[in-house]
């Protein structure tokens, strides 16, 4: 038995020395040498550098393919980075934030490239459209062909020969210009208006056309385009509204207008007051027809100080005609709250208000044709002096300006300027050319006219002194008073010179020369008005009230009790 405990013990220990023998060399095959944390953390780094470089190298490759020129420097770093490694001098924090400022730095480059190319665009945009007319902005756009309708003049008023219609027209003062012209209708019957809106004519005492009426409702008619020049009064308003009205009859007629179609016919008018005056007209006549039985014209009145939504309920309805201001209707435009795919008829009443002064100023140059230098020309408003002046010198012209707000060195070189020839025109108000003589003056241009007579008188009498000749020229709109308007006609029949149809068809009040009361104004001199409708005089008192608020009538050296 104790030999076979021995030899079992003997057994053991043998095997346990076996397994300790074979334990060591597995441990030495899987023994690691110890390495520090710095080498470590160095091999981690360098390894982790290789990876970021090779990200550098493909983000160049990328930017190299969309970059401009100006880039190259920043790429080749870039690529010199990718191909050699982190710089082992520096971070790789360090070297990553550097290649981030560069490339921001290149897209900045091109940003400004963009802004300046985008800058050179605009300014020749600028160059061609600054103070151009609207003759030379609309090159190459040309319309041969008047809108077709269904109205045709009677067969007796088309029949009628040429020198007939020549002599109506002569009879009213007609002035007619433009090529095959439209036939003139001496009634309301002959226009072919229903029965309804005649009567409704008729309950406003309209019977018969007026001259502007008579050619106009009939070009308009035709689908001709035009511009109608007459004074307040004249029945104006008429000319474009019953034309559109009847469009619009014949319209509904063939198809009724849907939900948010229209409007047929658009009215831009640029007050608002005038714009509710005219949309008011425009409904009495809608209304008339309406009771007669021809069907519902829909109107709309879109103008600033009311809510727009309550003008578009109307529009989503489907409107025929709309009567609108400028910034309204834009406005309405550009949210797209309206479109014009079936307008066909755009009227701009009083467009001399929406003018600007260049589209006058381009017929200065036909007068400055007509005489040699020197030439005055005289606007009333600063602003226009400015842009006279502008657009003649932008044209070659010789010219200098002088207005109050120029100080007083500008004034005085302009005004030697042109007294010693060096420049042909002089650009002036009334007032900063008060009291300068200039002699040999061929011609004076009155870019407007002035607000009163003497004014007038004070700037023609410039030219033709001391026995010579000499010629005026006055732009007349119809924004002039017609008293102004009364006195240049009398003082032109003074001075035995020819009076321009449009002046002669003013009427004035004879009742006080038929009873030999001197004619005329006893304050200004002005032969059109009396004292009691003086311009002059109602400036003086305008100018006076005004100073009244602003005098101190505590006496001198009195108390402020």
């Amino acid at each position: 038995m104790a030999e076979e405990r021995g030899l079992e013990f003997y057994a053991k220990k043998r095997k346990m020395l076996e397994a300790e023998e074979k334990g060591e060399s597995d441990e030495e095959e899987e023994y690691v040498p110890y390495i520090s944390i710095k080498d470590r953390k160095r091999a981690l780094l360098h390894k982790f550098g290789n990876r970021v470089g090779v990200l550098i190298k493909q983000d160049a490759e990328k930017h190299e393919s969309s970059a401009n020129e100006s880039d190259g420097e920043v790429q080749s770093e870039c690529e010199n980075v990718a191909q050699t490694g982190p710089d082992t001098g520096r971070s790789l924090l360090d070297q990553h934030s550097e290649l981030k400022k560069k490339e921001e730095a290149s897209k900045e480059s091109a940003l400004e490239k963009q802004l300046k190319e985008e800058e050179k665009i605009l300014e020749s945009v600028a160059e061609k459209t600054a103070l151009m007319g609207v003759a030379e902005l609309a090159k190459g756009i040309e319309y041969t062909d008047p809108i077709k309708t269904g109205w045709r003049a009677p067969q007796y008023v088309l029949q009628r020969l040429k020198h007939k219609s020549d002599k109506i027209r002569k009879k009213h003062c007609i002035l007619t210009e433009g090529e095959d012209l439209p036939p003139i209708c001496t009634t309301f019957q002959e226009c072919k208006f229903p029965r309804a809106l005649i009567h409704a004519l008729k309950k406003k005492g309209i019977i018969t056309p007026s001259p502007i009426q008579m050619q106009g409702l009939p070009s308009v008619l035709m689908g001709r385009d035009l511009i109608g020049i007459a004074y307040t009064g004249s029945g104006k308003t008429l000319v474009f509204i019953l034309p559109i009205i009847m469009f619009c009859l014949e319209q509904e007629k063939r198809m009724p207008f849907i939900p948010n179609e229209g409007p047929y016919g658009l009215i831009i008018v640029p007050a608002r007051e005038l714009a509710r005056q005219i949309f008011e007209v425009l409904q009495y006549y809608c209304k008339s027809l309406d009771r007669d039985g021809h069907g519902r014209l829909r109107t709309a009145l879109c103008i600033g100080g009311v809510n727009v939504k309550e003008q578009m309920e109307v529009v989503r309805k489907g409107v025929h005609v709309v009567v609108c201001t400028p910034g309204r209707i834009l406005d309405i435009l550009n949210k797209k709250m309206m479109n014009m795919d079936v307008c066909r008829y755009v009227v701009f009443d009083e467009a001399d208000q929406y003018v600007k002064p260049e589209a006058r100023i381009v017929h200065i140059l036909d007068c400055l044709q007509r005489t040699p230098p020197p030439v005055l020309v005289f606007a009333e408003k600063k602003r226009d002096v400015d842009a006279i002046h502008e657009y003649l010198l932008l044209k070659g012209v010789e010219a200098a300006a002088t207005h109050g707000d120029k100080d007083q060195e500008d004034r005085s070189w302009a005004v030697d300027q042109f007294k010693s020839g060096r420049k042909d025109v002089l650009v002036a108000t009334d007032v900063a050319s008060k009291g300068l003589d200039f002699p040999g003056i061929q011609h004076v241009i009155n870019f407007d006219m002035p607000e009163d007579i003497e004014n007038y008188v004070h700037r023609i009498g410039r030219t033709g002194r001391s026995g010579a000749k000499g010629v005026s020229t006055t732009f007349v709109n119809q924004t002039c008073d017609e008293t102004i308007l009364l006195d240049l006609k009398h003082l032109l029949i003074e001075a035995k010179q020819t009076v321009p149809d449009f002046l002669r068809i003013l009427e004035d009040d004879q009742q006080f020369e038929n009873h030999g009361i001197e004619a005329g104004c006893s304050y200004c001199g002005g032969l059109g008005h009396r004292i009691t409708d003086c311009p002059k005089l109602e400036a003086v008192n305008r100018t006076e009230a005004r100073q009244i608020g602003r005098k101190d009538y505590i006496a001198s050296g009195g108390a402020d009790w």
